[in-house]
């Protein structure tokens, strides 16, 4: 056998290094331990230029319904001063499983977190420790509920806040929101087909997009459970926090998005859920761009000729490539 050269043996080093990188696991920040990958220094620029997002404690005041009574399935809260809203399924002694009742009064808070200008992020969570939830009808996929709704909605991120179980409708619930933080004792899985239940609608095309056919198949072909740290692996969650610092972690992420452009979020929010959602999310993505549109120079050219009863003046506009 012929012998390397020390040129050779070193490019093979520089190889299998290389090759080993990508081998080596990386641990998350869920993990509770140090990530292989550097984190971004507070020292950078960007840090230096918007600082980091605040982390006093929340003042929740309740709100009640449109009616002015309160709620009984649901606890209803805003931030003092944030434009964050938080609405919890209140019915631990059913280990929070909803009802009927349960998702007009979940309908009920949306549309009025979504007509208060003021709010830019809901949070979705259940009573106590474990927010066991099942059943119900799935129609959260837009601020107002209704992906088809005739008058596109105020757009408000949902933020699911998952501590415990979130089983059948539970599990379908947090999957048709926009972001999912689990604490560490949280549990995933569907339980339709061992009961003679299925969803056929977001439970199964979204399950398919965030976690891919396969593993889709298999969670509801065989109803499995899932721990917070094999659904994190999957995509199924955004991250998991210990159950102590759920509540910090979720308001950490509503702060980060709400200092961010409102219309720029809403935007992406309609054009992320427009490829699901067929027409009716192409309809929503239209009416933001139809807002943002109305609220430009050129818009206002054509509103003003016509109140003005005159011919509009599009030719100072470029026709940009």
């Amino acid at each position: 056998m012929a012998q390397l050269s020390e040129k050779d043996v070193n490019t093979m080093r520089r190889r299998v290094a290389s090759v080993a990188n990508h081998l080596i696991p990386v641990t998350s920040g869920s993990d509770y331990g140090l990530s292989l990958l550097p984190n971004p220094s507070t020292s950078d620029s960007y840090h230096r230029i918007h600082g980091e997002v605040p982390t006093h404690e929340v003042v929740w005041r309740s709100a009640i319904d449109e009616h002015g009574k309160e709620f009984s399935d649901i606890l209803y809260q805003k931030a003092v001063g944030e434009g964050i809203a938080k609405i919890t399924i209140n019915r631990p002694e059913r280990r929070n499983a909803f009802r009927p009742k349960t998702i007009k009064e979940i309908m009920c808070a949306l549309e009025d977190a979504r007509d208060d200008s003021t709010i830019g992020v809901v949070i979705l969570t259940g009573k106590g420790a474990e927010a066991f939830c099942s059943g119900g009808d799935q129609k959260l996929r837009t601020a107002d509920g209704y992906a088809d709704s005739e008058n596109s909605a105020r757009l408000n991120v949902l933020d699911l806040q998952v501590a415990g179980y979130a089983v059948g409708g539970g599990h379908v619930l947090h999957m048709v929101c926009d972001l999912t933080i689990a604490a560490d004792n949280a549990i995933f899985g569907q339980t339709g087909p061992k009961v003679g239940s299925f969803d056929a609608g977001y439970g199964s095309s979204i399950m398919s997009r965030l976690v891919g056919p396969k593993k889709a198949r298999e969670m509801w072909f065989l109803a499995r459970f899932y721990t917070a740290f094999e659904a994190e692996k999957m995509g199924l969650v955004n991250t998991v926090v210990p159950l102590e610092n759920l509540e910090r972690e979720t308001i950490k992420w509503c702060r980060e998005i709400l200092r961010n452009s409102p219309t720029a979020v809403r935007v992406l929010k309609s054009a992320l859920n427009a490829v699901d959602d067929g027409h009716a999310g192409l309809q929503e993505l239209a009416g933001n761009a139809t807002l943002i549109f109305y609220g430009t120079e050129e818009g206002n050219e054509g509103k003003t000729a016509y109140m003005q009863h005159r011919r509009p003046d599009f030719s100072r506009f470029p026709h940009r490539p």
